[in-house]
């Protein structure tokens, strides 16, 4: 039986559990040769000089049940940050019982708290449950907007032009 759910956020302590949560996901996602993170690039990126990104994990009767990594990015339309998951996940055994929603919903008090003018996200297509799943929480698909990505020789070369 589920006695508590905490929400606290990382410390550089955790960047192992953190590196455990994103293979965890990789594999969820049937990637997990695409892992290339460290946990010295963890302790680095996150907890560094000039931290990238954050995260909060969710957990039930003091065991880790989840994970949400974070940053901030910027609208120039409304002219305030942005926050954007980057990932979310639930380890299998705590699936249903309220994780992710409280992930999210903490998320979304610290976008409030911060005066962020969105928080946004993507979603594999293929993941049906979690898309519904975030419909059911008010997201709203944004069908007109493609993600492009440069990464690796590409990213290389248009640095070089």
């Amino acid at each position: 039986m589920v006695t508590a759910v905490t929400i606290r956020p990382a410390t550089p302590n955790d960047v192992p559990l953190i590196l455990e949560f994103i293979k965890d996901l990789a594999l969820y996602e049937k990637a997990p040769e695409a892992v290339v993170a460290t946990e010295e690039l963890l302790h680095k990126n996150l907890f560094g000089e000039r931290p990238y990104a954050e995260v909060i994990f969710a957990y039930v009767d003091d065991k880790p049940a989840g994970f949400a990594l974070f940053f901030h990015n910027f609208s120039t339309w409304t002219g305030r940050p942005g926050l954007y998951l980057e990932d979310l996940f639930v380890k299998v055994d705590y699936r249903g019982l309220g994780i992710g929603k409280k992930l999210l919903v903490q998320l979304a008090t610290i976008a409030k708290e911060r005066e962020c003018g969105r928080y946004e996200w993507v979603v594999i297509d293929w993941n049906t449950p979690s898309r519904e799943f975030y419909e059911a929480m008010g997201a709203k698909p944004q069908k007109e907007w493609i993600i492009h990505r440069v990464e690796g020789k590409s990213l290389d070369d248009l640095a070089a032009m």
